[in-house]
């Protein structure tokens, strides 16, 4: 604390009631003894400090003798000068701090939104530039998810299965489960080969959505694709919507109905994505190509189910899921079964082309033979069958099928998928590389 004096002021009041010698010095008083004094006085003969008397200008002496009285202040009383509080200096700089950036925070962020899509479109990044946006239209009172559900669920059924075996302790009957889809109304179903054994069990029963249980047989199986197709004697059957697998897209939404763990769980619905296309697994010493990829759990009992897409349509059937990691599920794509089940559902069998050929992968031609061919991929031609159609088209031995139309032959399994799409009668154009050149060959199939 102190009080507001001016010690100029104080000076000057003093130099103008004492007197001063020449040397503008006091005399027997100097500054801090004026200030210094505690009640000096003052009287109009003159001025003594410590009971002597000071010669003034004029020769005159000033006599001290009544305590001197200052005039009144130029301005006003004297106060009392409060020093600033420290503590609430502190709060105001922290409070103005965090004003300030928060308000720097919101002007940032809104100049990014502002500015961020003309940034990325002068570096060549931009959005759904010459797309449409894509709706899905659900009812209401249901989600895609329960509206798949309510189209297709009827059509999917429960199968299970007992197989003989021999051994030599005797003869065991293993039971089997599994899924289907009703793909014509008089009872024909679509599953997987491995579920009824590759046409080798005994005895087929098929559960209806209803719960009826009705014996089935086997129409047609192929290991190969690992496809087969029963039938039940049965009429006026809620049948599947078939799509169209060729379509599809990565990321687009997946469906999966089927029986895991038996039939317990009846008709589970799994849901994902589709996360990738022409795949290829081992299963049982045997590769699977071209399958999709979902992030739809499928478990055991869930084979030969379908996978639908947002439409409530088939677009593949389930047939593996990779036991060690989470998350890997495979389906057929249904565009191969398509025509199989169109020509049984037509005339109550499937008769399959063929080309008259034994052949070879590539790479197992050359690792076997050690001999390096001039092609990283497709059918070396070991064989050729007498009166074939591959015969009277000109084919030889030592071919390598890299074609069939516009399709990519890669392997012996891709080969045999691309002839289901073929019927008896038809005509096809088969690309060969030859002595290192490229050539055509056309055939008839019988």
């Amino acid at each position: 604390m102190g009080y507001d004096f001016s010690t100029e002021w104080m000076m000057n009041e003093f130099r103008r009631c004492s007197a001063v010698d020449e040397n503008n010095q006091f005399d027997g008083m100097n500054e801090d003894t004026i200030l210094n004094q505690d009640q000096p006085t003052i009287s109009q003969q003159g001025i003594k400090s410590n009971q002597e008397a000071l010669p003034n200008e004029l020769g005159s002496t000033i006599q001290l003798e009544k305590p001197y009285e200052h005039p009144p202040f130029p301005y006003g009383e004297a106060k009392r000068v409060s020093e600033p509080r420290k503590g609430k200096g502190a709060m105001r700089y922290l409070v103005m701090l965090l004003v300030g950036a928060l308000l720097g925070s919101t002007l940032t962020l809104g100049l990014g939104y502002y500015y961020l899509p003309e940034i990325l479109n002068a570096r060549g990044i931009t959005f759904n530039q010459g797309q449409q946006p894509v709706n899905i239209e659900v009812g209401a009172d249901y989600t895609v998810y329960s509206a798949v559900a309510k189209k297709a669920m009827s059509s999917v059924v429960g199968i299970t299965t007992v197989t003989t075996q021999r051994t030599i302790f005797g003869t065991t009957r293993t039971p089997g489960v599994g899924t289907g889809v009703i793909v014509d109304a008089r009872g024909y179903i679509l599953t997987n080969s491995h579920v009824v054994e590759e046409g080798s069990t005994e005895e087929i029963t098929v559960t209806l959505y209803d719960g009826e249980k009705i014996n089935a047989q086997v129409v047609w199986q192929d290991s190969n694709l690992d496809l087969a197709v029963i039938k039940v004697e049965a009429s006026d059957l809620p049948v599947a919507e078939l799509g169209d697998s060729e379509s599809l897209e990565v990321g687009e939404i997946a469906v999966a109905i089927g029986n895991p763990l038996g039939l317990t769980f009846e008709r589970t619905l799994t849901q994902g994505v589709i996360s990738g296309l022409n795949r290829s697994i081992d299963i049982d010493n045997q590769t699977i190509e071209n399958l999709i990829q979902t992030d739809a759990s499928i478990n055991p009992g869930n084979s030969g189910g379908p996978l639908l897409n947002a439409k409530g349509q088939v677009v593949g059937i389930n047939t593996a899921k990779i036991q060690t990691g989470e998350g890997l599920g495979f389906a057929i794509p249904i565009n191969i079964a398509k025509p199989i089940v169109e020509e049984i559902i037509e005339n109550g069998q499937f008769s399959r082309v063929v080309m008259g050929i034994r052949g070879l992968n590539v790479d197992a031609f050359e690792a076997s033979t050690g001999v390096e061919l001039q092609v990283e991929a497709g059918v070396y031609v070991v064989e050729i069958i007498a009166d074939s159609p591959v015969e009277k088209g000109g084919m030889m031995v030592g071919d390598v099928i890299t074609k069939i139309g516009s399709r990519e032959i890669t392997t012996m399994g891709s080969l045999q998928k691309e002839l289901y799409q073929y019927r008896p009668g038809d005509k096809a154009e088969i690309t060969v590389i030859r002595n290192g050149r490229e050539m055509t060959i056309d055939i008839a199939f019988n």
